[in-house]
């Protein structure tokens, strides 16, 4: 008799326990993402750097600025991607554009990282062509526009000159983006649907809508005019470029416009960064596209932000731009840093919120000496991370001189 009255005492002593964290876990888990989410100012403020994105900027510019660290960095950065060196360069000459615009004492130091990275990227160009910067299959195919150029490479280097002439000019880099521009255009008029090759016969919607942005920004520094252009370019993706089923650009496809047998349809890693290039181009177009992007692949659970890669019940398998997905939500690491600076971009606070929430959970920051890393991205991922801290101040300017 003592020895069940024992045992039913234990039963009780341990239902009250599960019990206990039952009631904990309904109290604590909806509210933990208050732990790791801070007000917007915490990352990106409308009239200062955010003491978050200075850490985090001085950990970047470092890479170029000290051998010792770049050297290795970048090495191991072009043995999983080349592409990777490329993009971190174009969102680290964005970044500190954007801190100068916003704190003209950053000019300086903007300026002089800014000029370190484009004139690296222009030396690795000229040495070893565009190839430099795309992944080995480029040469596997032939290229369907005659003098084979990736708007990929033209666009992201447009866009890295054009931003550092906002800043401050430089008339080194004027005949260079006028060229540059110049190419894009030839090379997107040969296709039916106005957009150039990132790779043989593949079209990505991210490589063209940074150089209609890029050439948006020549317009407003040199007193040009691609208005037509870029209205044609828009009217054309409306009719020919749009996934029926949500609404959004699709990310790949041929020069003629067929959707491409590498691309997905729709993807995070493409529309987020396309929606927000196409703000100077077409604000009511790109905020639309933010605004379906947002309903197909945005969502959080539990305060948490997240993106999707593709839409949900998508057959799409994982590529090197998709990166790892985790099962179950589908979270997308690489759609969800992109996806926060669209949310930035377009003025979402809460998705902002949630989703920085998310990356301060699970991307592990670390703070060594002034400067901040997170422990589980690397170069490319911090420089997507310190633009979706730094964005504002390049577009309005852009903006203001455009009216």
């Amino acid at each position: 008799m003592k020895r069940r009255t024992h045992r039913l005492n234990r039963l009780r002593a341990a239902l009250k326990v599960l019990a206990a964290l039952a009631i904990a876990s309904c109290i604590w888990l909806p509210c933990m993402h208050l732990i790791f989410r801070s007000q917007v100012s915490h990352f990106r403020q409308s009239r200062r750097i955010s003491n978050r994105a200075r850490e985090l900027a001085a950990a970047q510019i470092e890479v170029w600025s000290n051998p010792k660290v770049g050297t290795s960095q970048m090495r191991e950065l072009r043995k999983i991607n080349p592409e990777w060196d490329f993009m971190s360069r174009t969102y680290l000459v964005l970044s500190p554009a954007n801190m100068a615009l916003r704190d003209q004492n950053y000019r300086k130091t903007a300026c002089d990282a800014m000029d370190s990275i484009i004139d690296d990227t222009l030396m690795h160009e000229r040495k070893s062509t565009f190839y430099y910067y795309l992944l080995p299959y480029a040469h596997d195919e032939r290229w369907e526009v005659k003098d084979a150029r990736s708007i990929f490479v033209d666009g992201e280097i447009a866009l890295m000159l054009a931003s550092r002439r906002m800043v401050k000019d430089k008339s080194a880099y004027k005949p260079l983006l006028e060229k540059r521009v110049d190419t894009m255009i030839a090379q997107m008029r040969a296709s039916p649907v106005l957009c150039a090759e990132s790779y043989p016969d593949e079209c990505w919607i991210f490589c063209n809508t940074i150089a209609l942005a890029a050439i948006r920004m020549s317009d407003v520094l040199d007193g040009t005019d691609h208005s037509e252009f870029l209205t044609t370019w828009v009217s054309t993706a409306k009719k020919k470029l749009i996934d029926p089923k949500t609404g959004l650009l699709i990310s790949a496809f041929a020069v003629d416009g067929r959707p491409a047998p590498c691309g997905a349809g729709v993807e995070g890693s493409s529309i987020w960064m396309a929606s927000h290039m196409l703000q100077i181009v077409d604000e009511k177009f790109a905020r639309q596209q933010y605004r379906f992007a947002r309903k197909t692949l945005g969502d959080s659970i539990l305060g948490f932000g997240y993106a999707r890669e593709w839409p949900r019940g998508s057959k799409a398998g994982l590529d090197i731009d998709s990166g790892p997905i985790a099962p179950l939500l589908e979270i997308s690491p690489s759609s969800t840093g992109l996806a926060a600076i669209a949310a930035g971009a377009f003025d979402d606070d809460e998705f902002y919120q949630g989703i920085l929430a998310s990356i301060e959970l699970g991307a592990l920051p670390v703070k060594h000496h002034g400067k901040l890393r997170y422990g589980v991205s690397n170069q490319v991922g911090d420089a997507v991370l310190l633009y979706a801290m730094t964005e504002g101040p390049l577009w309005n300017a852009v903006q203001k001189r455009t009216h």
